[in-house]
């Protein structure tokens, strides 16, 4: 089980305007410190913690933050609508597209995704998969 994601960011207010723009839809809760940026979601009194956290932090090296090439952070959503409302969010707030919300030939029938990356060049997927939804081919 993947615990938590992090990602680096040379520029942390702009990191939390363009995360801030999309992850608090998704349940995310924020907490800064020093230390960057915590999303994590919500957890009851008594129970254990959703899984995986979400950090984004300046390097620990102190060296330019750089992004992984192949690497990606993909967010599941409600529903297409909120694929496209949280990407052109995410757009507003600073992030670059890398492919417009959609299907996708090469994924299944139903699987619904919008491509970013954020101010720091890191790539993030939107994406939802609900087979109530009309599907690529429907």
């Amino acid at each position: 089980m993947i615990a938590y994601v992090t990602v680096g960011a040379d520029d942390i207010d702009r990191a939390k305007r363009f995360y801030s723009a999309f992850l608090p839809a998704l349940d995310y809760g924020l907490k800064e410190g020093p230390e960057g940026l915590s999303y994590a979601l919500p957890v009851a009194p008594g129970q254990s913690p959703i899984l995986p956290d979400f950090y984004v932090k300046p390097t620990f090296d102190g060296r330019p933050a750089s992004v992984g090439n192949g690497a990606m952070v993909a967010f599941e959503v409600r529903n297409q609508k909120q694929v496209r409302d949280l990407h052109a969010a995410a757009l507003a707030a600073g992030g670059t597209d890398e492919g417009q919300p959609g299907f996708r030939d090469s994924y299944g029938p139903y699987f619904y995704v919008g491509y970013l990356r954020d101010p720091q060049g890191n790539k993030i997927a939107l994406f939802s998969s609900d087979p109530n939804e009309p599907g690529r081919d429907g």
